[in-house]
């Protein structure tokens, strides 16, 4: 008997730790697969609402936000670039560089979750995980600007999405009152932080845990059936 998951991923695609949260979640699901198989779905989360399009340089965004030290943002860099190529994952270089604003790129997501529910697409990899780990890899490996709408479309290209409709999304504000209808329901069920894994709309597992982590608590909530 196959026991079917639902997992909802609150994350945002400047956020290493989500990408790392997802890798580890990936290997865990491939662990015990057959038996137990998951329909994702991604929802949004703003790191920095508030940041102008120009966006900010990344380490003094870092230092100023978190308190931290040059050294510290440092460290914590190469933490996460270690724990990404632990689990396949290599991170661009992101010494320097800059954060951005994210908001239109989560209205392209919400739209690519449109697709895979108008097609019934309930497997691993749709529209939507397809088009979030490409932004992943535009703003991680490729040093790109997810607020730039040219950036944007030739991932949506990329992935073999609509490129004249996601256009047609970017030119106007479709799908804004969602998601921000989406992240104040998630805030004001408690996520403060990213990753949020909230399995079956009701377990929550935070932050980027190593494999054996989702993979322990993924078991446990199968067997409620």
């Amino acid at each position: 008997m196959v026991t079917q998951l639902t997992i909802d991923i609150v994350s945002d695609v400047s956020c290493p730790w989500c990408i790392i949260g997802y890798k580890a979640l990936e290997q865990a699901l491939q662990n015990i697969a057959p038996n137990i198989t998951a329909s994702i779905s991604w929802q949004p989360f703003e790191l920095n609402p508030k940041m102008p399009k120009e966006g900010q340089e990344i380490v003094e965004h870092i230092t100023q936000k978190y308190g931290i030290s040059e050294q510290q943002a440092a460290q914590n860099r190469e933490t996460i670039k270690q724990r990404g190529l632990s689990l396949g994952y290599k991170f661009g270089v992101r010494g320097g560089g800059r954060i951005y604003n994210t908001f239109d790129a989560h209205r392209l997501l919400h739209w690519a979750q449109e697709l895979d529910e108008e097609q019934k697409n309930t497997c691993e990899q749709g529209n939507q995980t397809k088009l979030k780990l490409a932004l992943f890899d535009l703003y991680f490996q490729q040093e790109g600007n997810p607020s730039d709408h040219q950036q944007l479309l030739a991932v949506v290209d990329k992935v073999g999405l609509n490129k004249d409709i996601a256009q047609g999304i970017l030119n106007s504000d479709q799908y804004a009152q969602d998601v921000r209808k989406i992240q104040q329901h998630y805030q004001s069920a408690g996520v403060s932080s990213v990753p949020a894994v909230i399995v079956n709309n009701k377990h929550l597992i935070s932050g980027g845990q190593p494999v054996e982590v989702f993979e322990a608590a993924l078991r446990e909530i199968a067997k409620e059936g």
